[in-house]
């Protein structure tokens, strides 16, 4: 009886925030945004996934290119995106004269009838294999920033690069938080740069990963935003209720231990699995659910994290589509809220998402009860 009056508390829970979502909508959230990968087949075109974001009443939206007819489509719309140089084209833009080109074909004929508001370098560089790749990071960053003034572009766009957490040595607790010693002839450049352009550190945090490798010793909970006994930092008596927040403070921690203390840390990724491999312990639908759906939630209240409570935390959920065409594990192919082809997979409370068109409950619902 209590396990059934407990579903029927959260099945209630999760009507009632969908309604408020489905009457109040997203007005005034500037805080959250959602990545869009299209390593799929059987894709909606941009078109239409542009219907999909103005129904989910998200404004911001981050890609991993600069595909013309995702910028074409994203014209003269109320969604800003951060655009993305792959790592392969890293090397050849440590060059001015081709970081301007790269510029002047890529940006410049788009802006601003279609909004871009950030240029990701690279995805990752600190954590790949290839020494050539970190080696051209900050001069690739400097030379289209540098592109971006010439062309009295860069008050309007920023540049920055996400990273791995795997960037930091510890993270635990958050106020230990510390680079890896051998990468930091590379960072103090990267953060002198995103003072200097006054520039967001983009981190992509996945509270999953944590508590697959560690399911015995991790509160499921922690890190899925579900009431739970707070952690406390020690060291600063702050008090942490999620793995999010903790991640976040962490990387705050190391970039103020290099003396470049003022830097905003943004979210360029998070999220959970609705499908995994046997060994990819908590990768499920009904996690998936929850942890992105507790998310939406901080986000409408606007947090900060608690070193920085103050400041709203921006992040951009992973991801809109299962992108089923991606290599590795079972997880990395089931991360979105749909189906290439549209599909819903689950709903987080996104106005678009309170109800199927046929008028049935959310997914959402359906996996909780």
């Amino acid at each position: 009886m209590a396990i059934f009056n407990s579903r029927v508390g959260m099945i209630h829970m999760f009507l009632m925030f969908s309604l408020y979502l489905s009457v109040f909508g997203f007005v005034g959230v500037k805080s959250l945004g959602i990545n869009y990968g299209r390593v799929g087949d059987n894709l909606l075109p941009p078109e239409k996934v542009l219907d999909l974001l103005t129904s989910l009443k998200i404004t911001k939206i981050r890609i991993y290119d600069t595909n013309p007819q995702v910028l074409t489509a994203f014209a003269n719309s109320n969604i800003e995106l951060v655009v993305t140089v792959e790592n392969e084209l890293l090397p050849q833009l440590m060059d001015q004269v081709q970081a301007f080109q790269w510029v002047t074909t890529h940006i410049k004929p788009y802006f601003p009838a279609t909004r871009i508001t950030g240029i990701a370098v690279g995805n990752e560089i600190f954590t790949q294999k290839d020494n050539t790749l970190l080696a051209s990071l900050v001069p690739a960053m400097v030379n289209i920033h540098g592109a971006l003034l010439q062309l009295g572009l860069d008050s309007n766009i920023q540049v920055s690069t996400p990273n791995s957490l795997e960037v930091l040595e510890e993270s635990y607790p958050p106020s230990a938080g510390i680079f890896k010693s051998n990468i930091y002839s590379t960072m103090m450049p990267l953060l002198q740069f995103l003072s200097n352009t006054n520039a967001p550190f983009w981190i992509n945090a996945y509270p999953f990963f944590v508590y697959k490798d560690n399911p015995n010793t991790i509160s499921l909970d922690y890190v899925l935003f579900n009431p739970t006994t707070r952690i406390i930092d020690d060291h600063t008596n702050l008090q942490y209720d999620n793995m999010l927040y903790a991640q976040v403070d962490a990387v705050i921690y190391a970039i103020n231990r290099t003396g470049f203390r003022g830097i905003d840390v943004h979210v360029s990724e998070t999220g959970w699995p609705s499908k995994g491999d046997p060994n990819e312990i908590g990768a499920s639908l009904e996690n998936a659910a929850t942890y992105n759906g507790n998310l939406v939630r901080r986000q409408l209240k606007n947090e900060g994290t608690p070193l920085r409570p103050n400041m709203g935390l921006e992040v951009y959920l992973f991801a809109l589509f299962n992108e089923d065409s991606k290599p590795g594990p079972t997880s990395e192919r089931n991360y979105g809220l749909y189906q290439p082809n549209g599909t819903l997979c689950y709903n987080v409370g996104l106005p678009a998402l309170s109800s199927k068109p046929n008028g049935h409950t959310s997914s959402a619902i359906k996996v909780i009860n």
